[in-house]
């Protein structure tokens, strides 16, 4: 007995290629600005959620020590006041617990952002936290982009 051996089709199929590009080419850019559309929709989509998903990376990225995250997340004239911010939990342990955002209101060309939650933080075995409540975020919207520019 002779066992046949199934064939199993091509990956490269040299008719289907053709047939696509025998479509007119306004098909084709159709195709490909769908494709580019969807693709950079994908990768600013953190980048312009809005001011209450800034807070949350701009806390997250305090909590986590990532200075460049802390610093995508400032706007330029904050920049300096976050990084003293960040060298304050140097020392420290840091947990982001219950954080949640939300728009609470503006205040000329800022929107602020409360948050709740807190910061759980440890030295030497000794526990502390800070409540999230207890400030305001200012947050500024610059080239798409929201950005921590300062805390009331």
């Amino acid at each position: 007995m002779r066992a046949s051996i199934p064939q199993i089709p091509p990956c490269y199929n040299p008719q289907s290629f053709d047939q696509f590009m025998e479509e007119p080419v306004h098909t084709k850019l159709t195709i490909l600005m769908l494709a580019l559309s969807i693709l950079l929709s994908a990768c600013g989509a953190s980048a312009s959620g809005g001011a209450a998903p800034a807070v949350e990376g701009y806390i997250n990225a305090l909590a986590t020590k990532d200075q460049a995250a802390l610093i995508s997340n400032s706007c330029a004239d904050w920049e300096d006041d976050a990084l003293i911010e960040l060298d304050s939990f140097a020392l420290v342990e840091v947990t982001v617990d219950g954080m949640s955002c939300a728009e609470s209101g503006t205040d000329g060309d800022k929107t602020l952002v409360d948050c709740t939650g807190m910061l759980n933080m440890s030295y030497n075995g000794e526990p502390q936290s800070l409540d999230l409540a207890d400030r305001t975020y200012e947050v500024v919207e610059q080239d798409g982009n929201w950005l921590v520019c300062g805390v009331q």
